[in-house]
């Protein structure tokens, strides 16, 4: 029976029944550190051939992992890669080889293998053939012994941790891997305010498999990242949320609340939000020169470059690299003139700020915005100190007092992407206003019951000061009414629109607030069409105010 045992187990388990049953009185403390894990050898793990092995690490607890390769492998090449996942480790490979002449008698059921006296011991050898500490990705290049026992064994001092092991005896069939250049490092080429410009040299593996490979990009504030998983850890640690690899995370379904995805000349970003900055991932393709855009002036970048298998999500880290964005230039300040007005356009795009500066020449003094498309984000400071900051709308008035020769600085951007517009006027002279009183309310309203085939109603509110009105009526089609009512521009005048736009003027006022509204009826239009009305308010000044636009349609049938 006991012949057959050993004669039925397999090569590794045979080397492991036979090391255990020999020894007796270990001569070194770490030949009996290695003695007793054999011992437990049933209660341990075999690390797979081919496949990357997540392994899970508690804080002082050593982890060990064995593997005996193929008989018929015997003196062929293995390599082991470890890659930490989070902070340093300590590994290690041990051998452990038996003579061969022990292992034949075993294999061959010799009775003398059954009972080993005290004094005998099987020839054997334990040696440490590779250790290593850090949290960088490494990799072993060995060659198999096929009466060798190898042993894995891993600590973590620092935290629970976990990293991911990759054996492999198949130098034949390509590598889980990408490979990396002989020159891994990403070259800096070009730093502007918001922008910097990488470079790196092509993997060999993008030039053999172009369509299974592809460059990934990690930008952060932080610091560079060894590994994929190292990135990927950091940001689930600081409250962000990671799809599992770079190449993976391209899907929009897979994004967390954490993230953001941006599409931008067929490149796919995706930033994710944590509580200590924010880590952008950007995945171009095969190309090995790219731009990162939308950066922030005078900020400290690190840029990491990982090459991406995307069939095995496998990936390879470039030696990361950092630069620093250009200051950004002082902003060009123009002087106001009191009493002038001038229109300003702002560039949604790149979300600068314009600014204006004024000297007081008395003490109260009064800015004036007119929103004209967009929206628009004013912040007013006097010496220095901020005395007002909103977004506006329409027609807004900041009235200031201070002392003479007080130095207001106005700045101005627009809170969308697209461009904004507005108008800006400062002036002392407050008996002299430049736009018209306003009413409560510029909105039109129109009245539904009092619709017809070729008639509108529409009413709007006046004021106690006597002004001119005048309406204009544009016809439209379906898919053009949300073109027109975002392009509209609120601070063109009558003079913009076609003359046979124009239906009417008229003058009124009303002492009495409550009782400052008038209605008119638009006649003459074609029925089942639709039509955007406006109402223009002109103050003593003549600069025109225009009422919020109104879409109404007529009816079809009467």
């Amino acid at each position: 029976k006991m012949s057959c045992f050993w004669f039925c187990l397999p090569l590794h388990l045979l080397m492991v029944a036979c090391l255990c049953h020999s020894i007796k009185a270990p001569t070194t403390s770490s030949q009996q550190s290695f003695k007793t894990d054999l011992f437990n050898f049933y209660h341990s793990l075999i690390l797979a051939d081919g496949k990357e092995t997540t392994i899970h690490l508690l804080k002082d607890i050593p982890k060990r992992y064995y593997f005996v390769l193929e008989e018929s492998r015997a003196l062929a090449p293995f390599t082991v890669t470890v890659t930490p996942c989070d902070v340093p480790i300590e590994w290690s490979i041990l051998m452990h080889k038996a003579s061969a002449s022990f292992l034949g008698k075993a294999a061959r059921g010799d009775p003398g293998t059954q009972e080993v006296s005290t004094a005998q011991k099987a020839p054997t050898m334990v040696s440490t053939i590779f250790n290593y500490k850090g949290n960088s990705v490494e990799t072993y290049m060995g060659m198999s012994s096929h009466s060798a026992l190898y042993m894995l064994e891993f600590l973590s001092t620092e935290r629970d941790t976990h990293i991911t092991v990759y054996l492999t005896t198949d130098t034949t069939s390509g590598h889980l891997y990408p490979e990396l250049p002989m020159d891994p490092r990403i070259d800096v080429i070009g730093i502007g305010h918001t922008t910097v410009t990488l470079t790196w040299k092509h993997s060999p593996s993008v030039l053999q498999h172009r369509e299974n490979i592809q460059y990934c990009l990690l930008v952060n504030e932080k610091h560079n990242y060894k590994s994929l998983c190292a990135a990927e850890t950091a940001i689930r640690s600081s409250g962000g949320k990671l799809p599992p690899t770079l190449a993976l995370s391209l899907s929009p379904y897979l994004l967390e609340p954490q993230q953001v995805m941006i599409l931008s000349n067929s490149e796919l970003s995706i930033i994710n939000k944590a509580s200590n900055g924010e880590v952008r991932q950007t995945c171009v393709g095969t190309k090995n020169t790219y731009t990162v855009p939308s950066l922030s002036p005078s900020t400290q970048y690190y840029f990491d470059v990982f090459v991406v298998n995307l069939l095995t999500n496998a990936s390879a880290a470039y030696t990361g690299t950092f630069a620093r964005t250009l200051e950004e230039p002082e902003p060009k300040v123009t002087e106001l003139k009191d009493g002038k007005v001038i229109q300003i356009v702002l560039d949604g795009k790149n979300q600068k700020f314009y600014s204006l500066q004024y000297q007081a020449r008395h003490k109260k003094i009064q800015f004036t915005f007119q929103l004209c498309r967009g929206q628009v984000r004013v912040h007013i400071t006097k010496n220095g100190k901020t005395v007002a900051s909103e977004n506006i709308s329409g027609l807004r008035y900041f009235s200031l007092k201070g002392k003479l020769l007080d130095t207001y600085l106005v700045q101005l951007r627009s809170t969308e992407e697209s461009n904004s517009s507005v108008k800006v006027q400062v002036s002392s002279h407050f008996h002299k206003p430049l736009f018209p009183l306003l009413p409560e309310s510029l909105k039109i309203k129109s009245f539904s019951k009092l619709r017809t085939c070729n008639s509108v109603t529409i009413a709007w509110l006046g004021t106690q000061e006597e002004s001119k009105y005048c309406v204009y009526k544009k016809r439209l089609k379906e898919d053009q009414v949300w073109v027109e009512l975002q392009s509209a521009d609120r601070c063109s005048g009558p003079e913009s629109r076609h003359k046979s736009e124009k239906v009417l003027c008229k003058y009124f006022y009303d002492i009495n607030l409550q009782r400052a509204v008038t209605t008119e009826t638009i006649k003459g239009l074609d029925a089942g069409t639709l039509y955007l009305f406006d109402v223009y308010l002109f103050g003593p000044s003549g600069i025109p105010i225009r009422y919020h636009s109104k879409v109404v349609k007529t009816r079809k049938k009467c």
